[in-house]
């Protein structure tokens, strides 16, 4: 790859792709791309000097292109594609191009099927404030670089990876250290089953080098030889306790319970760590990156500075407007279990305020298989308003309908809203607090949902 000169995505708009897409640039290379639609982050990738065209059409490709990288949410039938394959063009999927990466440094990744981006981008800013050089490759936007990519030097020792399991992606990965935040059943149309999923995750951090360590939440199923440490709550190596909200500030103490002697410090036992940040899954996420930038070398006193002054990731609990009376957060759940997650830390912070929630549901076969766990954790809100599902790389399942999704919500109050009328119906409410969700194309109404929360609390000053 250190003799690419062009390259082109294929799906260049997403979150994984433009991180790419970023560091391909900052090597020098000529990067362009297609996508489906154009979005922010298109919008973003463009001013930065990447071409990127929104129509199916070949004539569009780049003449002198030596290497392609494409998304695994690419149809087959795309007209480009096919042309690509026979011109011959060199053509890898997104994960192939992180593993050859992460076969050059020593590489910390992080997997999940819930937690991974939060935990991904705080290793991050851990390792940053440490003064560490190294390239990252996040999920999402993290506040405090403004970014997805931190694009490092060709002779960085350490590269910080998101670990996607879609499409058995993370197998391509050869980690030196390996965490995993959750195993929740999901991407079942990949896997078929839980069990296979577990499978996978296994087979991932067994990839990790025996010098390394595997990182894992205390209540999953992992099967290693490897040097491993567990963390959580309860029963785990490393634990957090006593957990509260101390000045908007969520607070913990690091304690060991098990023998971790020789992998992370022993001045992280009896740490006493603030953070901005609310839930206690969050609280799980900071545990593991402590414990994995512990093991990267990093004193306690270092990571406790950068907990303090983490931003958090753009839809991960993002606190848009905290107003007075109105509050309006925006959040990327879209799987049962990050719904619950998110409305109970939403309780726990703001329990006094009516909660709203909006929610799009995210393809119909996740729908299918999770119409009840979405059901009882959506009527945790007192209120819910549900937008039609976004079928992204689908055809619509029969029975399958967001019609359907509400009449199993218990909620008080509850509703089906176009988005055509979305803004509207939500101004009408005024909420007091209200939550986005979803990983479809919820995320447009952002801004629009700003101003109006914004407005909202002019009012009462």
């Amino acid at each position: 790859m250190n003799n690419v000169k062009t390259v082109y995505f294929l799906g260049i708009g997403g979150i994984g792709m433009s991180a790419l897409a970023r560091y391909f640039k900052a090597q020098g290379c000529r990067v362009a791309g297609y996508d489906r639609t154009c979005s922010p982050l298109t919008q973003k990738l463009e001013n930065e000097g990447i071409d990127i065209h929104y129509q199916d059409d070949p004539s569009l490709i780049p003449a002198d292109l030596e290497f392609v990288v494409m998304t695994p949410a690419i149809p087959s039938d795309l007209h480009e594609l096919g042309v690509l394959r026979d011109r011959g063009a060199k053509i890898v999927k997104r994960a192939e191009v992180l593993g050859m990466l992460s076969r050059e440094r020593k590489t910390l990744a992080v997997a999940g099927t819930h937690g991974k981006t939060t935990t991904t981008a705080l290793v991050t800013h851990i390792l940053m404030t440490a003064g560490k050089r190294l390239s990252a490759f996040i999920g999402g936007i993290s506040r405090n670089i403004e970014s997805n990519v931190v694009i490092g030097d060709t002779d960085d020792q350490l590269v910080v990876m998101e670990a996607d399991e879609f499409d058995h992606s993370f197998l391509q990965l050869s980690p030196f250290a390996s965490v995993v935040t959750s195993i929740d059943a999901d991407h079942l149309d990949i896997y078929g089953d839980y069990q296979h999923l577990v499978d996978g995750f296994n087979e991932f951090v067994n990839k990790t080098a025996d010098d390394g360590v595997v990182i894992y939440h205390e209540n999953l199923p992992i099967q290693t030889l490897r040097n491993h440490v567990t963390y959580g709550l309860e029963n785990a190596d490393v634990v957090a306790s006593d957990i509260k909200i101390v000045n908007g500030l969520t607070e913990f103490e690091v304690h060991f319970s098990g023998n971790v002697s020789g992998l992370i410090g022993d001045d992280l036992n009896g740490l006493r760590v603030a953070m901005p940040l609310y839930g206690d899954h969050n609280v799980e996420n900071a545990l593991a990156s402590v414990i994995l930038c512990s093991f990267a070398g990093v004193d306690a006193e270092t990571i406790k500075a950068a907990l303090m002054t983490f931003k958090g990731v753009q839809r991960r609990f993002d606190i848009r407007v905290r107003g007075v009376r109105n509050v309006y957060i925006d959040d990327y759940a879209h799987h049962p279990e990050e719904i619950k997650a998110a409305l109970l830390a939403a309780r726990k912070v703001f329990g006094d305020k009516e909660l709203t929630v909006v929610f799009q549901p995210h393809l119909f076969t996740r729908t299918r298989d999770f119409m009840d766990g979405f059901a009882q954790s959506l009527s945790l809100a007192d209120r819910v308003v549900l937008l039609d599902i976004y079928p992204a790389r689908e055809l619509p399942v029969e029975g399958v309908t967001s019609s359907a999704l509400l009449a199993k919500i218990t909620a008080d109050k509850k509703m089906l809203c176009t988005k055509e009328n979305l803004v509207d119906v939500i101004e009408d409410i005024e909420p007091e607090l209200l939550m986005t969700m979803g990983a479809g194309d919820i995320d447009r109404f952002v801004p629009k949902f700003e101003q109006l929360f914004t407005r909202l609390n002019e009012r009462m000053i």
